[in-house]
């Protein structure tokens, strides 16, 4: 997905928790999507990080989404994708994506992966891979030290 390009549709999860969301939805705000799987040691060590940006984020109004995009068929089991997004603390809506719809809409093919919209709506960041909380980082301070649009 090259930079510029509009946020793709979020439909064909198998099922959400925490809430459903729409692109649609989201329109206006600043969004973060998280695809992450419940195999990834790696997507397991930066769930602290999200969970801290949630908050984080939050306050500035940006919006964040976590898609489980399965590596294995032993990831499309929803019982242990319920039990990760509990032991994590996972409380934005996170789509399951068993069918790798929202994934196949990304282009995406890695977890963890993060792309970041602007309010237009607008990709301005992707990183994926052991580094990818890191290397978003700075594309979110950017964004939110943006002064906010007159129309």
């Amino acid at each position: 997905m090259r930079i510029g390009t509009p946020l793709p549709s979020l439909d064909g999860a198998t099922e959400w928790r925490n809430g459903t969301v729409t692109a649609d939805d989201l329109r206006g705000a600043p969004v973060l999507i998280h695809f992450w799987a419940v195999s990834c040691g790696i997507c397991s060590k930066q769930m602290p990080q999200i969970n801290a940006w949630r908050e984080m984020l939050a306050e500035k109004g940006v919006r964040l989404v976590s898609v489980h995009m399965p590596r294995y068929e032993a990831d499309t089991d929803t019982a242990a994708v319920d039990a990760a997004i509990a032991k994590y603390g996972l409380t934005q809506p996170c789509a399951i994506d068993n069918l790798h719809r929202i994934a196949d809409a990304f282009g995406n093919e890695f977890v963890p992966a993060f792309y970041l919209f602007d309010a237009e709506g607008k990709l301005r960041s992707f990183s994926a891979g052991e580094n990818a909380a890191r290397l978003v980082q700075p594309a979110l301070e950017r964004l939110l030290n943006q002064p906010a649009s007159n129309g």
